[in-house]
């Protein structure tokens, strides 16, 4: 079953979902590390997760090899400075903390700005490579962005009832989590 995209469903989906594995993986362990989450609040991440893997493709799509190379010499770092950087603070809350954690706190404007960037600078290269195949971008965007706002959702409220039977520990657990989810896309862009 193929789309006017030339990329047939299944790809389309098999895609999506990959690029979603870190949006899930970074959700999870948020919400493993968070005491109480409104829908609203998994909601709004969601979204902000979901957005950026519609934009950034299709960024990557417009803007060419000329700055996805740029970038791509160290989006690794960049997604690794601010996953340490957002998990560290998470750490330093759960070993000061009284074990009570403010969702917005975690979940707030400049957190989730960071976060967003950290999960979707490889979808910015995915971008990149439907422009050299000169395959169109709008709708795969789409696929990416559906299958990433999902699994956001997912992940987020799954960790979320793990994590509330750990109290303060899965603070602990979940910003060492988010800095080994840094560590790993550092190591698996220089192997």
């Amino acid at each position: 079953m193929a789309l006017e995209t030339g990329i047939d469903v299944y790809s389309l989906v098999l895609l999506s979902v990959g690029l979603a594995m870190d949006a899930f993986s970074v959700a999870t362990v948020t919400g493993f590390g968070l005491g109480r989450i409104k829908i609203s609040d998994a909601t709004r991440m969601s979204i902000s997760f979901g957005a950026a893997h519609v934009v950034m493709p299709v960024l990557g799509w417009f803007l060419g090899s000329t700055i996805v190379d740029l970038v791509s010499s160290y989006d690794h770092w960049v997604a690794f400075l601010l996953l340490f950087f957002v998990g560290g603070r998470m750490i330093k809350e759960g070993l000061d903390g009284d074990g009570e954690v403010d969702p917005s706190e975690i979940l707030g404007t400049a957190n989730l700005i960071m976060f967003t960037v950290a999960v979707s600078i490889d979808a910015l290269a995915v971008g990149l490579s439907f422009r050299l195949e000169d395959l169109p971008i709008l709708v795969p965007s789409l696929f990416m962005g559906a299958g990433t706002l999902l699994f956001t959702f997912v992940g987020l409220l799954v960790g979320n009832r793990t994590g509330k039977a750990f109290g303060k520990k899965a603070q602990i657990m979940g910003g060492l989590a988010l800095i080994g989810i840094g560590a790993r896309i550092v190591f698996t862009h220089l192997v």
